[in-house]
């Protein structure tokens, strides 16, 4: 445990008291805190009393005032104010057991934490959990936690988890959604194992679970080419993809009848791999399984096309003025990007834009996102062809809140490499036309 202060933040409420660095946080309002949901737990209120203990060993005893549910301003040594909970599954598909060696340390680590899926959003498979955790989730109605669920049948998930503990998560998980948890769920979909009728018993058991489940998303199982002495697993095909989509939206559909939402989704990969369509707009709802690859292809189309349409463009570009840029991704999104370019050309004139799809040598061919998309293989792939004046690069090639690609090569890197200048582009399909447009 790590309840010492490292800051405070400058004109927070915190910030008027005798509250220093190196202080040590041992209650509010007399209630222990333990981790970073006791602290956002019991510092909700707007009357509090914090025990601490000084840098000195000295005792305090601060009391503060401040709006309810505003932040106290404290920052903490260590983020979660505890060790961080570690996953102890061996799951047949993870996708960190197929990472190639000589990666930074921390893409290797595997958590499986409570607290982080419901700050970060991360997703668990509740095996760790005690049965005083559960109480305090429930007892401080942490939601929404992001579950890792696969399937309902106890020997089935212990088999995929690697873990004989498979069924205790499937209790824990009924619990929290008897509780009135707010649950989001994946199923990581393996052909042969957990899909076909086998998905079929899910999707029912999830739907028993009433209205706790809040959404659910069908991934298909992401292959490296790095699996040596891994479980045998083969990718889907055009034909299974084709099937597991119906099968989800028929559920989807039944759902919607029922409860005003379609709760099941499948991820944007098994639509690209099945020759489909997207979705429109409305299918996806208020995107709640956007950063599980759900619907972020349709939004990025939506928003671009929502800025275009309220885009005045006075002097379109002339064949001559246009400025020759790339753009570069994986060779799932290639297609959407070119016609998102044509589809700007119609209204704003000429644009001569070059899209160029990435095949994913560092992890393997099957991976065809762009979020995976090596700074290596941009540069093996692109050096020596016509870039033009920039290249357009999507945020989620870098690590979060960084300027480097998975394998290591930097933003810098890449530029000196191509001798091109690279611009990185937001997520929001506006921050793409902007970027068009330079």
């Amino acid at each position: 445990m790590s309840t010492h202060v490292k800051s405070v933040q400058p004109g927070s409420p915190a910030s008027r008291t005798s509250i220093a660095p190196g202080d040590l946080l041992r209650r509010i309002n007399g209630n222990v805190i333990g981790d970073i949901l006791d602290y956002k737990y019991y510092s909700y209120d707007g009357c509090l009393m914090l025990e601490l203990a000084g840098a000195d060993g000295g005792m305090k005893l601060v009391r503060l005032s401040k709006p309810e549910g505003a932040d106290v301003g404290l920052e903490f040594e260590q983020f979660l104010m505890d060790a961080e909970r570690s996953c102890s599954n061996k799951c047949i598909f993870c996708f960190i057991d197929q990472l190639p060696g000589g990666m930074r340390g921390t893409l290797y680590r595997k958590d499986d934490d409570v607290r982080l899926s419901f700050l970060q959003g991360n997703y668990i498979t509740l095996t760790n959990l005690r049965k005083r955790d559960l109480e305090r989730i429930i007892k401080m109605r942490v939601s929404p936690i992001n579950v890792s669920v696969h399937t309902l049948d106890p020997q089935l998930r212990s088999y995929m988890l690697g873990s004989q503990r498979g069924a205790i998560g499937i209790s824990a998980l009924k619990a929290l959604a008897c509780a009135g948890i707010m649950l989001n769920c994946q199923i990581v979909c393996c052909p042969g194992i957990n899909d076909g009728a086998r998905l079929t018993q899910t999707i029912k058991g999830l739907i028993a679970l009433g209205s706790g489940i809040n959404s659910v998303s069908v991934v298909p199982v992401g292959l490296t080419s790095h699996r040596q002495g891994l479980t045998p697993l083969r990718p889907f095909d055009k034909a299974l993809a084709v099937k597991t989509i119906r099968q989800v939206e028929a559920f989807g559909e039944l759902c919607l009848r029922k409860s005003g939402s379609r709760v099941f989704f499948c991820a944007d990969e098994l639509y690209i791999k099945a020759g489909l369509k997207l979705p429109p707009h409305e299918h996806y709802e208020n995107y709640p399984q956007l950063e599980n690859g759900v619907g972020m292809m349709r939004l990025l189309i939506t928003e671009f096309i929502d800025e275009l349409n309220k885009t005045e463009i006075r002097n379109p570009q002339s064949a001559a003025s246009a400025k020759t840029f790339s753009v570069v991704t994986g060779t799932a999104a290639g297609k959407y990007l070119t016609i998102l370019l044509k589809t700007a050309e119609k209204k704003c004139g000429k644009i001569k834009g070059n899209v160029y799809t990435v095949g994913n040598d560092f992890f393997g061919k099957s991976v065809t996102v762009s979020g995976l998309v090596t700074g290596t293989d941009i540069i093996n792939q692109l050096k020596g062809r016509e870039l033009g004046s920039r290249l357009l690069i999507p945020q989620n090639m870098l690590r979060r809140g960084e300027d480097v690609f998975l394998d290591g090569v930097t933003v810098s890197g890449l530029v000196k490499a191509l001798g091109v200048p690279v611009r990185v582009v937001g997520r929001h399909g506006a921050d793409l036309l902007r970027a068009i447009f330079d």
